[in-house]
């Protein structure tokens, strides 16, 4: 999901917070249940998208270069691998509904974002 260049001076991390989680839990993805957590993320999303003109994940390096960060953009490519195997992304913003009830042990995500992506 891309949103356009209005909305970055207008949303809060409150607002990206609903509209995400209105989009993303019907696909099986959750916030982590830390809201503080969550919100600090969401902000850092929005510092990124007015910086870079797109929502990178910022538990991680942007170039700047759209095509170069394209499996960045959050949620980013290696969500779905993620929460699937260890029940959370990357950066702990989404995660499944076991890993908050605690079903699910809190394990470190590794990266998964190939080398050759990440070399500026």
């Amino acid at each position: 999901m891309t949103l356009g260049k209005h909305w970055v001076s207008d949303m809060t991390s409150e607002e990206l917070y609903e509209m995400l989680r209105n989009t993303q839990e019907p696909k099986g993805f959750f916030f982590n249940k830390d809201k503080e957590w969550v919100l600090a993320i969401l902000k850092d999303i929005l510092v990124n998208k007015e910086r870079y003109g797109y929502m990178s994940c910022p538990c991680r390096l942007a170039t700047g270069n759209r095509e170069k960060d394209r499996d960045i953009f959050c949620p980013c490519a290696y969500r779905p691998d993620d929460v699937k195997e260890y029940g959370s992304c990357y950066c702990n913003l989404y995660v499944s509904m076991r890993w908050n009830q605690g079903k699910f042990e809190h394990n470190y995500v590794p990266e998964r974002r190939p080398a050759e992506k990440m070399a500026f």
